[in-house]
């Protein structure tokens, strides 16, 4: 049995004349935090809504799951979870109604609500809001309520697109360690970012600039390919120089 979660070859995708996503190829295994690094337009947002079936790549090939994502992506939206880098919940419902409605969504039979709804509230630590409503609730905390929800029907695959995004420090902190928890329990994490502080945790990277991959691997690997002569090189300094030389190509 296969470790390969993800895989994808020569996938591409391109809107009219515009080449989005140009012929790249990765695989993602089993359990692994896997991140999608690069900058704003570079093609992350468009590879993750392929890889989870809501929108149609123009060519190549690829599984999640086992799913094909040209032609199974109802099977993969019911298999994995997705937290968009937008907050894609109801803010005119509180918590507890939000989960529920998720729940259905998941076709999570009823008989095991009570237990996941208990799950997420105590996951989230939002107990004593659930009955808020979530607009009024801070960033921090509804970004905790929509991984939550994402993880009702306790998928084997979580996809994050740049899932920090406009929170503080310490919430961006705490997130991450709840990350790396499901990764230990054996939940798959493909998540994209531009936060080399958050990339630093991922167990391998992918960068892609323009389309295109431009480098892959674990991130201190990645470090010492562009710096082999300098010790105090970090991945900011990696990203910086990959994406210069890329741009100018």
């Amino acid at each position: 049995m296969t470790s390969e979660v993800v895989k994808v070859d020569g996938l591409v995708k391109r809107f009219g004349d515009f080449t989005a996503v140009d012929h790249i190829a990765f695989s993602v295994e089993r359990g692994e935090i896997f991140g999608f690094l690069g900058p704003n337009g570079a093609g992350k947002s468009t590879t993750i809504r392929m890889l989870c079936g809501i929108i149609t790549p123009t060519g190549g090939s690829g599984h999640v799951g086992g799913f094909d994502i040209f032609t199974q992506s109802e099977r993969i939206k019911q298999s994995i979870g997705y937290m968009s880098q937008k907050f894609s919940l109801y803010t005119d419902m509180t918590p507890l109604e939000n989960i529920r409605f998720y729940l259905g969504i998941y076709n999570v039979p009823e008989t095991q609500w009570p237990e996941r709804i208990q799950w997420v509230l105590d996951m989230t630590r939002l107990e004593e809001t659930k009955d808020r409503l979530t607009a009024e609730l801070p960033p921090g905390w509804r970004q905790r309520l929509a991984l939550g929800c994402a993880l009702l029907h306790r998928p084997p695959i979580l996809f994050l697109d740049e899932p920090t995004s406009g929170v503080d420090p310490l919430t961006r902190r705490q997130f991450w360690r709840f990350i790396g928890r499901l990764a230990a329990d054996g939940i798959t994490v493909f998540v994209t970012t531009h936060y080399m502080d958050e990339a630093r945790f991922c167990d391998r990277l992918v960068m892609i600039n323009e389309g295109r991959i431009v480098a892959s691997g674990a991130p201190r690997d990645i470090v010492a390919a562009q710096f082999p002569d300098r010790p105090d090189a970090d991945l900011n300094d990696a990203f910086i120089k990959l994406m210069a030389r890329e741009g100018g190509r």
